[in-house]
């Protein structure tokens, strides 16, 4: 298996990195696991759109599912398309209202909002907390995680090697639990443990440095990868604080780049 980090800014692209988006490559499986503002422009730097073999979307906040509006334009109005899009739909696996959700983002009024529906060229699947599903040959998993609106972990497993991405998450044993014994965790480190505004951060959001540390131990996990850092704070600091907490093999993520599962 193989982790393409299409792009790792937290809240939104940074100067250096689009929105959170992954590309997964498992044997022939190709999983896309979110794609925030900037993304598909960077999958493209990696692997033909319509060779995906589907999309997984951990929630439905922009910086992890605005570029799919992007994707359904490619979809429909590519000029050479390989094949029927119509077809050979994509599969999505997310929330239960991405449906709605993703045709009221690409819709450009109310009038046309009243009559989108992307289900022509999208296939919809929803995640629940004990999802199972194969991905051409890979197993995707999922359990349902802490932050303000649906969100889920995603796992995805073969060949006997598994990597377990966060999405969006303050601290909760769901996540724990469906990281254990992972060979690599990918997991949100939002903002630093202690700051002027607080001693501990907020439940029920994001992870801290700390926290993502925290996390790693707890599921015994092999080697713990570390994103979703805003703009507006320093990766290193989070980085030091996840060091602190978790013995393993531990490093900030980067876009564009790939590491071995």
């Amino acid at each position: 298996m193989r982790l393409i980090v299409l792009g790792c800014s937290g809240s939104g692209p940074g100067p250096g990195s689009p929105a959170s988006g992954y590309l997964v490559e498992a044997g022939e499986a190709r999983l896309a696991m979110d794609l925030g503002n900037g993304t598909l422009g960077a999958l493209q730097r990696h692997l033909d759109p319509w060779k995906l073999d589907a999309v997984a979307l951990s929630h439905l906040h922009p910086d992890h599912c605005s570029d799919m509006a992007s994707l359904a334009v490619h979809r429909r109005y590519h000029p050479r398309p390989p094949f029927d899009a119509t077809r050979r739909r994509l599969v999505v696996h997310a929330p239960a209202e991405a449906s709605d959700r993703l045709a009221a983002a690409y819709a450009p009024s109310a009038a046309e909002r009243a009559v989108t529906d992307l289900t022509d060229i999208l296939e919809f699947h929803p995640l629940g907390g004990d999802t199972v599903a194969d991905v051409a040959g890979a197993v995707l998993r999922s359990a349902a995680v802490d932050h303000p609106c649906e969100a889920y972990a995603l796992r995805v497993e073969h060949g006997g090697r598994s990597l377990v991405y966060s999405g969006d998450t303050g601290p909760c044993d769901g996540l724990v639990e469906l990281a254990r014994g992972a060979d690599v965790l990918l997991c949100e480190a939002t903002w630093p443990h202690v700051t002027d505004e607080w001693d501990a951060p907020p439940p029920g959001v994001h992870l801290s440095g700390r926290q993502a540390g925290e996390h790693a131990t707890a599921a015994g996990v092999g080697r713990l990868l570390l994103t979703h850092v805003p703009a507006w704070y320093d990766g290193a600091v989070l980085l030091a604080e996840a060091k602190e907490a978790f013995d393993g093999p531990v490093e900030l993520v980067s876009p564009d780049a790939a590491y071995e599962i």
